[in-house]
């Protein structure tokens, strides 16, 4: 038996994981990824272990309302979940361009 995933980093690595595979299924969506991005569909699969290329594919997600609903329906996630992956990624990797709201 599989044990649960504890780590948050692990989770959110796995919600990135599962944001490229939704994004790759749109033929559209992913042309446009790649064209932002500038990787090709070849290294698509090796970028893929590179936590900052994880930051792009939800950054990608997250900035648009219908891609991030669309993604949190197929995924099963509540799009607070996905903004927290990417948050969490953020933190690890010390990314400076994701502040939090300060009250």
């Amino acid at each position: 038996m599989k044990k649960p995933v504890q780590n948050p980093r692990e989770v959110a690595e796995i919600v990135a994981i599962q944001a490229l595979s939704f994004v790759a299924g749109e033929p559209e969506r992913l042309g446009l990824f790649l064209a932002e991005t500038g990787i090709g569909p070849e290294t698509l699969r090796s970028a893929a272990s590179d936590p900052n290329f994880l930051i792009s594919v939800l950054d990608f997600v997250l900035r648009d309302d219908a891609t991030v609903k669309a993604f949190a329906s197929v995924s099963q996630l509540h799009p607070t979940n996905i903004a927290a992956a990417r948050q969490v990624l953020g933190d690890a990797l010390g990314d400076p361009h994701w502040e939090r709201d300060a009250p």
